[in-house]
């Protein structure tokens, strides 16, 4: 997605965040590209606004997070943080990144990053952040944090829940940045594509997910982030419990009749 395509504007500043809405997919995209859509306190007022409101608009089944320019996000506008350089202002800055990073796996829709290109610190953790994430091959990522004496300690939330512990921790000790290909095998990203494919490659998986049942895709995205965290018993039942309540569903009797009768299912949400 470009600025050219018009998206509509997100809170008070018209330029920083653009929202379209289209077949039931939203795409938010992140719009300040010379400042190498650095997440500025604004950017992220309007991005946890956008997710509020998406989250209780039942007409939504997909959501995209992309960006303008040829970096889609350098993190945190480190511009800002240091003009006023007082521990309070730097725990309400970095905590409310994290509430909007939260926002997005609270979402009931699932959410797909579009990275065009750079992602780096809090950039790479939008990206470890949403449900899935689709990369250009000219894409790269990386915690950089190191290289100027601050330890990417809240992006280190997301990776480490996205790829392996010896991965992420390379990527964070070393600050090296990695490749997109790189970024696939180690599960960070789902895909790579050519630049010019990149949106069609993340408007087919967004496709996909929309045809689903949007109150199932709801529950098993919560569920998914729940058992996480349970050991395996505890996880085994928690789900149990999950599928004999989806059960009960409206879209899972229409879907598994539909399946016996083999014809489409026609959901109701």
């Amino acid at each position: 997605m470009t600025a050219s395509e018009s998206p509509a504007p997100v809170g008070a500043n018209e330029s920083i965040l653009l929202r379209e809405d289209r077949d039931g997919i939203v795409t938010l995209v992140l719009n300040r590209p010379q400042q190498r859509n650095s997440l500025n306190r604004e950017l992220l007022t309007n991005l946890e606004s956008a997710l509020h409101d998406i989250a209780n608009d039942g007409n939504v089944r997909v959501v995209i997070i992309g960006a303008t320019g040829s970096v889609f996000s350098a993190g945190h506008d480190m511009k800002e943080l240091r003009a006023t350089p007082t521990l309070e202002n730097y725990e309400q800055r970095f905590h409310q990144s994290s509430r909007v990073m939260r926002a997005i796996l609270g979402l009931p829709q699932p959410a797909i990053a579009r990275v065009q290109g750079t992602a780096t610190a809090a950039g790479c953790l939008l990206v470890a952040s949403c449900d899935l994430a689709i990369a250009s091959a000219e894409a790269s990522f990386a915690t950089p944090g190191v290289h100027i004496g601050l330890f990417c300690s809240t992006p280190m939330v997301g990776l480490s829940r996205s790829v392996a512990r010896k991965h992420a921790l390379e990527m964070l000790l070393t600050g090296d940045p990695i490749g997109a290909e790189e970024a696939a095998r180690i599960g960070l990203i789902n895909g790579v594509a050519a630049p010019d494919e990149l949106d069609d490659a993340v408007e087919a998986m967004a496709q996909k997910i929309a045809s689903k049942s949007a109150r199932t895709v709801a529950l098993g995205k919560q569920a998914f982030y729940e058992q996480l965290d349970l050991s395996m018993t505890d996880a085994f039942d928690y789900a149990s419990g999950v599928m004999a309540r989806n059960m009960l569903t409206d879209d899972a009797v229409e879907g598994i009749d539909a399946f016996l009768q083999k014809r489409e299912p026609k959901w109701t949400a």
